[in-house]
């Protein structure tokens, strides 16, 4: 197994792994839609939110699938997100053009979780650090600057024209990078994800978070943690 004097640079996921896509998107869905006016039906308001989170992440998967197979011409984020938002306006008997414009940005204004700032500000003072992020040039940009993320450089799958786990995303990092594969390291939250690196022979570290895509029994990625505060340690203590 490689240790971190093997690793020169360290690439993160963003969306999921650094800030709290699910949490996000469901707040801006409840903030968006209209809650019943009765408390004792707050429960049954969380269940409808979370029928219309499902909603928009389907659509979100099932689209860039089909740019995978070919079944669509690439479309960035940005759009794939409006109609996700039309689809759960649609769905929530919601009109008001404003709101659902509001609700189509929510992926630019994502909470860091709590560990994401300073373990990427510590590892910043020993590796360069990349994000590799599904979202737009633009979204990404703003999305940063929200959550007050830090990189040496923000890559954006738009500019490979694909979505992960498609190899032509992770070689824009590698590209960058300007190592061999397996000196960079990814860093992700979706076990898929770190499955498309090891494909193009980067190493990988999972690092688990709530509504991530956990490891199956016969993934072999080269670090595992629980929180990444545990794999900064590994790399940088």
């Amino acid at each position: 197994m490689a240790g971190a004097k093997d690793i020169e640079v360290v690439v993160f996921d963003v969306l999921g792994t650094m800030v709290d896509e699910p949490g996000g998107l469901r707040a801006a869905i409840r903030d968006a839609v209209p809650a019943s006016d009765n408390a004792s039906d707050s429960a049954s308001d969380d269940t409808s939110v979370d029928r219309l989170l499902t909603v928009w992440r389907e659509h979100v998967e099932r689209e860039q699938q089909r740019i995978a197979e070919d079944g669509r011409t690439y479309a960035n984020t940005e759009i794939i997100d409006r109609e996700a938002a039309q689809l759960v306006a649609d769905r929530a008997g919601l009109t008001d053009p404003a709101a659902i414009g509001r609700l189509a940005t929510a992926g630019q204004r994502l909470k860091p979780w709590d560990d994401s700032l300073a373990g990427l500000a510590r590892l910043a003072r020993r590796f360069p650090v990349l994000g590799l992020s599904h979202a737009s040039r633009a979204a990404l940009l703003r999305l940063n600057a929200y959550a007050g993320l830090r990189w040496h450089q923000a890559l954006s799958a738009e500019d490979a024209r694909a979505y992960k786990p498609a190899p032509e995303v992770y070689r824009l990092a590698l590209d960058a990078a300007g190592c061999p594969p397996e000196r960079v390291l990814m860093v992700a939250a979706h076990a898929w994800d770190l499955r498309g690196a090891q494909a193009v022979g980067m190493r990988t570290a999972y690092v688990q978070r709530p509504g991530g895509d956990p490891p199956q029994r016969t993934d072999t990625f080269t670090w595992r943690s629980a929180h990444l505060d545990e794999l900064v340690a590994a790399l940088a203590g």
